[in-house]
């Protein structure tokens, strides 16, 4: 139908249309449960708005910027991961997954109507210029970003290599917001860095789950684990990774998971009741290993994390983490635009849900880079601080976290802290290294 005929019978095909969409009763296969005759009253209501604003509005105004804005806001009373992507947007989400953009690399999201700075990826414009989590972005290029949606902040921060975009950034201890110009970079994330530590140590850094992060990770395992000596240890960093792809998160979790389950999700349609499962690894790993989080680490990070952890593969060091246990399904759409919409939450193999909790470390150590009156202030940013999140299970509460005792769990001297560039990845080896200890005691006792 041409735009002509559109607009000449637009009551029926924009009912029908729109009856699909606000419903959104969808599972992956597409199907849509039956219109309720409400529905249609209400439908009825939206049509006469629309009509109404076509006749009477001072200027002349799309159709299809009126359908767009509707459906726009229709998802924003939803909850905060759930969105509309227009076409370019939708364009734009899956460049992203496959890990090159032109942008200034951070993650954001939106907290009280506020763009808020989730966290900075790393080697990319925004981690080199100091934006670190919790910051607060007052303005895009001069332009206030009161109650922008996110898909319109994305769009603003992406551009062409060797472009600038300023953002004016408050954070806490600025008197008064600060700009920083920040020059565009093609965004090439490497989601997998890793290097051999000291006695036989090896430590795998997971910056954002992509396409290929399973692929890179393989590599990354199997350089470590060839050298002349058995590796003693590895430690799994993924502090400040946001989350991406979660058959990559799944399938990191496989490598050290034989049998079982590594998450499930439950959602209000039979379709998104999903349970994923281990598969038995040709090489056993059984050598210790420790999962470095922090309350940058959210979604993808946080079901490995949880996975390992109930399994017993890993012990947890750092900080509660971010808490986004909420599943995204993206319906594409006829037209190139897509929805975005929060259709299951995610929960650990025990039935611990992450959702507004986040998963809480068996051992608690605060990274000291930076003041403890920043660290309570970026920890601050969590899943159960954004407006509308969706809640978490009635009744359950972080568990208690543990500080280590010793020099690194207690402050005695301020000199002895200075010295610590990275606490939580010392104490990471230090446990690595007292597992060997106790485990060569062991052998020659028996």
């Amino acid at each position: 139908m041409n735009n002509k005929t559109f607009k000449e019978h637009l009551f029926w095909p924009l009912l029908i249309t729109l009856a699909l969409i606000m419903l959104l009763n969808l599972n992956i296969t597409g199907k849509v449960a039956a219109v309720t005759g409400d529905t249609y009253e209400k439908l009825k209501i939206f049509s006469d708005a629309l009509t109404i604003v076509q006749k009477n509005y001072v200027d002349e105004v799309k159709v299809d910027d009126l359908i767009y804005g509707s459906i726009k806001g229709m998802l924003e009373t939803l909850d905060p991961h759930s969105g509309f992507l227009p076409p370019d947007a939708y364009k734009e989400l899956q460049v992203e997954t496959k890990g090159t953009f032109g942008g200034v690399g951070i993650e954001i999201t939106l907290k009280d109507g506020i763009l808020t700075v989730v966290s900075p990826i790393e080697d990319t414009p925004a981690y080199k210029a100091g934006i670190i989590s919790g910051d607060q972005i007052v303005k895009i290029d001069g332009k206030f970003t009161k109650n922008m949606t996110l898909t319109d902040a994305v769009k603003s921060m992406r551009g062409a290599e060797g472009t600038k975009v300023n953002l004016t950034i408050m954070r806490e201890g600025f008197s008064e917001p600060k700009n920083f110009t920040l020059t565009r970079a093609i965004i090439q994330i490497k989601s997998v860095k890793y290097k051999k530590l000291q006695d036989d140590l090896g430590y795998i850094r997971i910056a954002q789950f992509q396409e290929i992060t399973d692929h890179d990770f393989s590599s990354a395992l199997h350089q470590l684990e060839s050298g002349e000596k058995p590796l003693k240890g590895l430690i799994l960093d993924l502090r400040n990774n946001p989350g991406g792809l979660l058959d990559q998160a799944i399938k990191i979790s496989d490598f050290f998971i034989d049998e079982g389950v590594i998450v499930y999700t439950e959602g209000r349609v039979e379709s998104q009741k999903i349970k994923f499962f281990a598969h038995k690894n040709e090489k056993v790993r059984d050598y210790p290993m420790v999962i470095l989080v922090n309350g940058g680490s959210a979604s993808g990070s946080e079901i490995v994390a949880g996975a390992l952890q109930d399994h017993g593969k890993a012990v947890l060091v750092g900080t509660q983490t971010f808490g986004k246990g909420s599943v995204q399904t993206i319906i594409p759409l006829d037209d190139g635009s897509g929805i975005r919409i929060t259709t299951a939450k995610y929960y650990t193999p025990n039935g611990r849900s992450i959702q507004a909790k986040g998963i809480t470390p068996d051992i608690i150590v605060e990274d000291k880079l930076v003041s403890e009156k920043e660290m309570k202030r970026i920890q601050f940013l969590k899943e159960s601080d954004l407006e509308r999140h969706l809640p978490g299970e009635e009744g359950e509460e972080p568990a208690e976290q543990v500080k280590p005792k010793g020099k690194l769990g207690e402050k005695k001297e301020v000199e002895d802290e200075t010295k610590k560039e990275d606490p939580p990845l010392e104490e990471a080896i230090r446990l690595l290294k007292s597992w060997g200890i106790f485990k060569e005691t062991l052998s020659k006792k028996l």
